[in-house]
């Protein structure tokens, strides 16, 4: 089994996915002639406004909404490791990652909100919504729609336990047990 995990790992995480995120970044950056930088003014002016419908949140509520869906303890983690194992110009990597992927996070906030849907009274929308309206794919929409729920209520809270179990092995040293909901939780 291990092998096998080993297996598809090196696929997923090879050099092609760095080019691939970086090339997808960079596409929509000139496509969008750099709207990162571009409407950065008009960004903090919305997101200072307050303003909300009687239908949605306020900017900054979205903000917060967004934020606290992509920062956890992978993010937190992630850098630390980043920076431990290669050095300080690891941040430069991960400040032209981000650079970029706010282009690609700028296009998929665009478009769930060109493609979603208002029922009763409340709109809904995402990714699955604008494969399925945009590229005509329901089955897709759906493969995506299972896998975020399989990854979210599965895959994301074993990452953060362990990434957390991690953190306290760390701080206080081997050993000791952690109760869960699947029984004793061995910290080793």
């Amino acid at each position: 089994m291990q092998d096998l995990v080993n297996s598809i790992n090196a696929i997923i995480w090879s050099p092609a996915l760095i080019y691939l995120c970086l090339g997808t970044g960079l596409f929509f950056s000139i496509i969008t002639r750099f709207v990162q930088v571009r409407q950065f003014k008009e960004m903090i002016r919305l997101l200072l406004s307050g303003k909300s419908s009687e239908k949605g949140i306020s900017s900054f509520q979205a903000l917060a909404v967004s934020l606290s869906g992509r920062v956890g303890t992978g993010n937190i983690a992630g850098v630390a490791a980043a920076i431990g194992f290669g050095g300080p110009g690891a941040v430069f990597w991960m400040w032209v990652v981000a650079f970029f992927g706010a282009a690609t996070a700028y296009i998929e906030s665009t478009n769930a909100q060109i493609y979603k849907e208002e029922e009763d009274g409340v709109y809904r929308g995402g990714p699955a919504y604008y494969i399925e309206k945009a590229m005509g794919q329901k089955w897709y929409a759906w493969i995506f729609a299972i896998s975020t729920i399989v990854a979210c209520g599965v895959l994301l809270p074993v990452v953060q336990s362990n990434g957390i179990g991690d953190a306290l092995v760390n701080v206080f040293g081997t050993g000791g047990t952690v109760p869960s909901f699947l029984g004793e939780i061995a910290l080793t």
